[in-house]
């Protein structure tokens, strides 16, 4: 009796010559070296990167759609790295774009890999297996938080302060709605960091700061500060920036410098 060999799925996703999936700007405590400023901030972005798996092709999404928000956090790259220069600190980055698999949620929640967003279909996404899925989780999804858990594991241990700051971007409009804040503060359980950089935010002047707005930071709709901070009872900072207001290097500068001032001064007042 003949048998027909079935095709099998790759064992892996990721090729040599793909991005790793974790970029690291700055002096790591991984690294053996006590962080030359100081500072406690360990700064992490889920959704700087936009590459792609050159295994997954453009995933079936035109160049513009690569282009826009649903791809990555427009602007938050640039500035989390100006922020990262200016603070003398480290930032761990997520090189993949969020439509491979999306690094602050779960895995396996709804919108960890998603079939469509903000109204583009990601037919790459639509009929995913299990094992692709999992393929996407092990290879890009876990190193990433590894990483960060190692980071803050190293410095705890060692007997040096920590405070994750949570880099995130966000649209001026949403379903036909302006958007007014030029940034939100993000929290939930042990906010009191994050509500010292809000009212030093607030108290400049001339910003319109939104306290869980545009989103509500909750365990289901995030994953990387209810697991690396809440969970182990770090402080924390989960900070949103409108995309207009850092679509230029100007712009960039300005809230990577803005975010400079902020940060130590609200680390100075909370420890005190």
């Amino acid at each position: 009796m003949q048998h027909t060999a079935l095709a099998q799925e790759p064992l892996r996703l990721l090729t040599q010559d793909d991005p790793a999936p974790v970029i690291q700007f700055g002096t790591s405590a991984l690294d053996g070296v006590m962080p030359p400023s100081g500072l406690p901030f360990v700064l992490v972005s889920d959704h700087a990167g936009r590459s792609l798996p050159s295994a997954l092709g453009d995933m079936g999404i035109s160049a513009t759609d690569h282009a826009r928000h649903i791809a990555c956090d427009l602007g938050m790259a640039e500035t989390g790295r100006m922020l990262a220069r200016n603070l003398n600190c480290v930032l761990i980055e997520q090189a993949y774009s969020r439509l491979v698999i999306d690094c602050n949620r779960a895995p396996g929640h709804p919108t960890s890999i998603v079939r469509e967003s903000d109204g583009t279909r990601v037919p790459a996404n639509i009929d995913i297996t299990a094992a692709e899925e999992g393929r996407r989780v092990e290879e890009i999804f876990l190193p990433y938080h590894d990483r960060i858990s190692r980071e803050i594991s190293t410095r705890l241990e060692g007997g040096l302060p920590v405070v994750l700051v949570s880099l995130h971007s966000f649209t001026d409009r949403m379903n036909g709605m302006a958007r007014p804040w030029h940034t939100g503060v993000l929290h939930n359980r042990n906010p009191a960091f994050g509500l010292r950089v809000r009212d030093l935010l607030v108290a400049e002047g001339g910003l319109v700061v939104g306290s869980n707005e545009p989103y509500a930071l909750t365990d289901v709709s995030d994953y990387t500060v209810p697991v690396h901070a809440e969970g182990r009872g770090v402080p924390y900072l989960e900070i949103e920036i409108r995309q207009d207001l850092i679509a230029t290097e100007q712009g960039q500068a300005e809230w990577a410098d803005r975010l400079a001032r902020v940060l130590p001064q609200a680390w100075e007042d909370f420890r005190h």
